[in-house]
């Protein structure tokens, strides 16, 4: 209907009222938080994160590492291929592997233990990793552990799985100079469209690189950057790991912190009262 003469002024009235009730709730609408991104969980993953299989000590964590809503987090699915870096002595293989075992396939990468003159820690964890699996294979299947050179390493197949995924490791490869190869081998692995996964212990912005080699604590600035000239795409970020008490400036660095407890036994409680590290958690893709 076209409008005469007399009903333009009123048309043009209606018009501007709609408009500022639509910016009035926009605004009152949050935009999507680039910062607390929720956490979707599944009665699987729900179920594998309660299983009585997994160590009390890992278990008595959960409150610091918050396991299902990271992993939801990472849009990890019962039915793909994930990669795990590093998994240690297995504080998520106890949860991945079991909720991986029916549809899906998990891979611990671990440290070729057949290079020699490493860390004797590579060794041992190595050891008991395996020790793990073997020892409820009702529980666990049988995971894929792939060993690969910490100097140029390779993560299997190119373009083989669903997500990679990464705790508390990326600022040793930063303090050993290898961040770039290891961000490169993710890209290689991941199909298309494939999730990073990086949770790792949080420097204040502006940090400067000794200082977070020294400390452990990595600014979340460099991480992206690592991620971004590997080829990713950052997708979201969480604080779903966040802990505000930690001011990420102790004598000792991230290790005079639990679970590491670096410090004199007069401090023990003021560092129980401050709890793990402040993390960040980084949802990355590969494109396509």
């Amino acid at each position: 209907m076209t409008a005469t003469p007399l009903h333009r002024p009123l048309l043009i009235a209606a018009l501007a009222a709609a408009l500022s009730l639509g910016a009035a709730a926009q605004a009152a609408t949050p935009a999507k938080s680039k910062q607390a991104a929720p956490a979707a969980t599944s009665a699987a993953l729900d179920a594998a994160v309660a299983g009585q299989w997994r160590d009390p000590k890992n278990r008595a964590r959960d409150g610091y590492r918050h396991p299902a809503q990271t992993l939801g987090f990472f849009g990890v699915k019962p039915n793909q291929t994930v990669i795990e870096i590093t998994p240690g002595g297995g504080w998520y293989s106890e949860i991945l592997a079991p909720y991986l075992k029916a549809d899906g396939r998990y891979v611990a990468a671990v440290w070729d233990d057949a290079i020699p003159d490493q860390p004797k820690y590579r060794y041992s964890l190595n050891t008991a990793l395996r020790a793990k699996f073997a020892g409820n294979a009702t529980v666990y299947g049988s995971p894929d552990v792939r060993v690969f050179d910490p100097k140029a390493p390779v993560f299997g197949p190119a373009g083989g799985a669903d997500a990679v995924l990464t705790f508390r490791n990326a600022h040793n490869w930063v303090e050993e100079g290898t961040a770039p190869a290891y961000f490169k081998a993710f890209f290689d692995a991941l199909k298309p469209g494939g999730v990073l996964g990086v949770v790792d212990h949080r420097a204040k912005p502006g940090t400067d690189l000794e200082k977070m080699k020294s400390s452990g604590y990595l600014t979340e600035a460099l991480v992206i950057e690592l991620a971004q000239n590997a080829g990713f795409v950052l997708d979201e970020k969480s604080e779903i790991n966040a802990n505000p008490k930690d001011t990420a400036d102790h004598p000792n660095g991230v290790w005079t912190l639990p679970p590491s407890n670096r410090h004199d036994a007069a401090d023990a409680a003021k560092y129980k009262a401050i709890g793990e590290s402040d993390r960040m958690t980084l949802r990355f893709k590969k494109p396509g």
